[in-house]
């Protein structure tokens, strides 16, 4: 199998949380059911390659971004939450929203590189009409 490409997926993953409705469907998985979104993308993004993942090997893909995930980009997410929560007191507040986020999406970025990166040392099967997702939600 040919390597996927980190920036394909991205490209992938910028298109589609964009369409209608699908930000909300992903941070309702993100918010409602503890799961990661990138995690989803990948799984999208597989099912438009026509790929297959079994369960052991989502298992080795959620490992692979659990710890990052929880050090990093969860924490960031929060102090975001905090921050809005209490905004009318923070000095600057619009500046460093405004820089928070660009930090947390090069950050989402990060992972879904480690996340291709990890994809990359498994070995997935074609099919015509793969459901990577529902592995997963």
């Amino acid at each position: 199998m040919n390597l996927l490409n980190s920036d394909n997926f991205w490209q992938f993953a910028c298109q589609l949380y964009s369409e209608d409705g699908m930000q909300a469907r992903l941070l309702n998985y993100q918010t409602q059911q503890g799961k990661n979104v990138n995690l989803c993308l990948l799984l999208y993004y597989l099912d438009s390659l026509n790929l297959t993942i079994s369960q052991t090997q989502l298992n080795k893909l959620e490992q692979s971004i659990s710890e990052f995930d929880k050090l990093v980009l969860k924490p960031l997410r929060a102090t975001r939450a905090y921050l809005k929560a209490n905004q009318t007191e923070i000095a600057d507040y619009a500046v460093i929203r405004k820089e928070l986020l660009s930090a947390e999406l090069k950050l989402e970025k990060q992972q879904q590189q480690m996340l291709i990166n990890a994809v990359n040392r498994l070995e997935l099967l074609a099919c015509t009409a793969p459901d990577n997702s529902a592995l997963y939600l």
